[in-house]
């Protein structure tokens, strides 16, 4: 059997070389990376397709395109759509496809669960998708009580939808755990390896630790709305906070679950398009693990209107804002990387550098909310909405579509158009800013959130919104164009096109199906930039050809 031979028939196979190997159960990461990435920016799609609606609604003050239930339905599902069906399948995709390469494994830990990880996300995709279609939920991605107990049967199927989502993700945070610490190359200690890879564990510990709590939550919700049975409601004994404490136990943490991905995806871009070496790489390492242990400390701060014992805001504003110390250390730790580098402004770096400046906004406001006398002001606004987009959108997505960018031609053997793509990321930027921002003022004139009608004061401000979410609708078309159109026609990428290091470049593009033909060597530091030749270069290093000061 060569390195390249797909392995199984019938309905279990190991490797992709035809379409059909990518619509069955397939044990190969690659494979299985693909097919989480594409499901995930199907529900890209389909999420951005309501936020349009929702933009729609809203673009002037008294608007009759959806109802207020409709409107509930419709911001909900967005909401959940976007966090647990887009943004971690798509991390959880990139991760699957170039981590083993990167550690120098020839697949992961457990082949067939990593499978089974992805099959569990279709019933749950479905299942959501069929809870729109029945009434859908009515509650908000946070489903508090007492409005998802009493809400028709979407929400029942919305929760269960989210059980199957929880799953999946628990088994591929074990199976990337064991991955990581057990598989790695001869030669590769824990402090060489990518810092994708450490990324990617802190994510899985938090998984581990968070995704149990809330499916016991919702486990609890079903019971109550299947069995009758009174978790939630005071009258029969239960307790409305019992479901915000431990949801927000999880869905804190799950904003780390949803960013540190994208951390280890910038770590990568940015030496290799600086050609620098990366600035601290232990620090930017162990506050990865600090931010996992730190998340689970300050679940609270979404509760400071609760009704909670004002004595216990203190405790969580203090962790609130501590925990921005180890994001801030990456961000100087980035910003020394690219000081003084050889910069080429690819699209894929153009995404990496919009990262940092949207996601230091996007803290900056966070550091506002962990504020108690603040946060009382501005809950439950539009502050809070535009905060939470900075940190998701413009810190997750742009952190995705950098890593795509970086990691195409090693995924299809083919090159995207720059151009094409300096136009997609131009348009993104630009729609995004002019979404969100205005928000920012909206909620501090007192807008608040989940409103389907709001006062004419606040018209324009919503208005620039709402253009703003055009223009990134606009924005998709010209990737989906290039993505498409590249994969047919592009130009051939080789092995190594970006002349970086790192033991996922050292093979054809793409992989062989069993990876390595032959045992990797390890050899000097990833990032080694400016320290030892490049690949394809002999003596002092030098720039790849077309960067500044290259050739």
């Amino acid at each position: 059997m060569t390195a390249d031979t797909v392995v199984g028939t019938g309905l279990v196979r190991h490797g992709g070389r035809k379409f059909s190997d990518y619509l069955i159960f397939n044990t190969d990461h690659k494979v299985i990376g693909i097919q989480y990435l594409v499901l995930a920016f199907v529900f890209f799609l389909f999420g951005g397709a309501l936020a349009g609606l929702i933009r729609a609604q809203l673009a002037t003050p008294d608007a009759q395109l959806l109802t207020g239930s409709s409107y509930n339905v419709t911001l909900t599902l967005h909401g959940t759509v976007m966090i647990f069906l887009w943004i971690i399948p798509a991390f959880v995709g990139a991760a699957n496809y170039v981590v083993p390469l990167m550690i120098g494994a020839n697949d992961m830990a457990f082949p067939r669960l990593n499978a089974v990880s992805f099959w569990l996300l279709v019933p749950g995709g479905l299942l959501m998708l069929v809870s729109f279609a029945v009434g859908g939920a009515e509650s908000g991605w946070t489903a508090y009580p007492p409005l998802s107990v009493t809400t028709p049967i979407g929400q029942t199927l919305w929760a269960l939808a989210l059980q199957f989502i929880g799953f999946s993700s628990i088994f591929g945070a074990i199976n990337f755990l064991v991955t990581i610490f057990n598989l790695r190359a001869p030669g590769m200690g824990l402090t060489q390896m990518p810092l994708l890879a450490w990324a990617v564990a802190a994510t899985s510990i938090i998984i581990l630790l968070g995704t149990p709590v809330l499916s016991g939550a919702l486990l609890m919700l079903i019971l109550q709305r299947w069995l009758g049975a009174q978790f939630f409601t005071p009258a029969g004994g239960g307790n409305p906070l019992l479901w915000q404490n431990l949801f927000w136990f999880y869905s804190h943490p799950a904003v780390y679950i949803m960013i540190l991905p994208g951390f280890g995806i910038i770590s990568e871009v940015l030496p290799i398009f600086a050609r620098k070496p990366i600035f601290g790489y232990k620090l930017i390492a162990f506050s990865s693990m600090a931010i996992a242990v730190f998340g689970f400390l300050v679940w609270a701060h979404h509760m400071f209107t609760s009704g909670m014992d004002p004595f216990l805001r203190v405790p969580f504003m203090v962790t609130s804002m501590i925990i921005a110390v180890p994001t801030g250390v990456k961000i100087f730790s980035w910003l020394a990387t690219i000081w003084a580098g050889k910069l080429r402004f690819t699209t894929s770096m153009m995404f990496g550098l919009a990262f940092i400046s949207m996601f230091v906004i996007g803290g900056l406001s966070g550091i506002f909310l962990a504020s108690v006398p603040i946060d009382i002001h501005v809950q439950d606004t539009y502050f809070v909405v535009a905060h939470l987009h900075y940190v998701l959108f413009g810190g997750s997505v742009m952190s995705i579509f950098a890593g795509l960018y970086l990691w195409f031609p090693k995924i299809t053997g083919r090159m995207l158009d720059e151009r094409l793509g300096r136009l997609h990321f131009w348009l993104t930027f630009m729609g995004f800013n002019l979404t969100f921002f205005p928000q920012h003022l909206a909620g501090l004139q007192g807008m608040p959130r989940r409103v389907y009608t709001y006062p004419p004061e606040l018209w324009a401000l919503n208005l620039l919104s709402s253009i703003g979410a055009f223009l990134m609708a606009i924005a998709v078309l010209p990737f989906l164009y290039n993505a498409l159109r590249s994969l047919v026609a592009g130009k051939v990428a080789g092995p190594n096109p970006w002349r970086a290091f790192g033991l996922e470049w050292t093979v054809s593009s793409p992989p062989p199906v069993h990876n390595f033909p032959t045992p990797p060597v390890v050899e000097g530091d990833p990032y080694g930039y400016g320290e030892r030749p490049l690949p394809g270069t002999t003596g002092v290093a030098a720039p790849a050809p077309g960067m500044a000061g290259g050739e």
